[in-house]
């Protein structure tokens, strides 16, 4: 299920995770999250974010979506575990922060940890809740990683407002997503190497299973189109190499074998002018707290 292209997630021991660190935070903040800001902009306009939107990004990472929120208005709090792009986040959303624990600023409160973490007694209820690592992708591990999204969402839904939408995010269908050709390349090289994890294509009720188990009741959904468009080759790479979702194939093999296949599946998208451009569809889903 949160990898998916654009997710970060705990690895199981039999794949050691590959160093997340400032290096490819910032590959992820320049090149490749910006491939989501339609799905962002969609999921905003759907729900009217604005003014009396008070926010709860779970994985907000470099924190892209919380900035586009908190341009319509919205008060925005994010909490992620991932130090490297939370410092990011700190210098899109508070550059005079600092790199500390946790910080506020004109309403703006960024975590590290776990969403208990963004429990406030002295702020008003949040309003609605994001997690927009697409869920859909990582074979065997899938149902471990959809329980932990489900329990993040179940830890946070009470800090929401009753009725309060929660929004997660997914992959359409492969048919309609071009990178699945090259999310392919993970799931080749680990069954190859007989390791845990392996990609397989988003499954049409994933969202839906993933609230229910959090407790949430399904309102709505909306599918989304985000190409994935590369200056040349090399930012391609380094963008898909950043998700995380090759991490258990490099652990199982090494960096440049696995960027080797990359590059191979990447060819057939590659523009006369020598940019990178792949179709892709996601999908949203709306769901209620109790």
């Amino acid at each position: 299920m949160t990898p998916m292209l654009v997710q970060h997630h705990p690895h199981p021991a039999s794949a050691p995770p590959v160093a997340d660190g400032p290096g490819r935070a910032r590959d992820w903040a320049e090149i490749q999250e910006r491939m989501l800001v339609p799905l962002y902009e969609a999921v905003y306009q759907h729900l009217e974010v604005g003014t009396r939107t008070r926010l709860l990004g779970l994985g907000c990472g470099s924190g892209l979506a919380l900035l586009m929120a908190a341009a319509r208005g919205a008060q925005v709090t994010g909490v992620d575990t991932d130090h490297a792009r939370m410092d990011l986040a700190r210098e899109r959303l508070l550059p005079e922060s600092g790199t500390g624990g946790g910080h506020r600023h004109g309403g703006t409160k960024l975590l590290y940890g776990r969403p208990a973490e963004a429990g406030d007694a002295t702020r008003p209820a949040y309003n609605l809740v994001t997690a927009f690592q697409p869920v859909g992708g990582c074979g065997p591990e899938e149902d471990e990683e959809a329980d932990g999204l489900a329990a993040a969402l179940a830890a946070a839904a009470p800090m929401a407002e009753r009725g309060s939408a929660v929004v997660l995010t997914g992959w359409g269908p492969p048919e309609r997503c071009a990178t699945s050709a090259v999310l392919r390349v993970a799931g080749r090289l680990t069954e190859r190497l007989r390791t845990a994890t392996s990609w397989r294509p988003a499954l049409r009720d994933d969202l839906e299973e993933v609230a229910g188990r959090a407790g949430l009741r399904p309102d709505g959904s909306g599918r989304v189109a985000c190409p994935f468009g590369y200056a040349d080759m090399g930012s391609a790479v380094r963008g898909l190499m950043s998700t995380g979702l090759f991490d258990a194939a490099v652990a199982a093999s090494d960096q440049a074998t696995v960027e080797k296949e990359v590059i191979e599946a990447l060819h057939p998208h590659v523009r006369a002018d020598g940019t990178v451009w792949m179709a892709n569809v996601f999908r949203y889903l709306v769901a209620r707290t109790p």
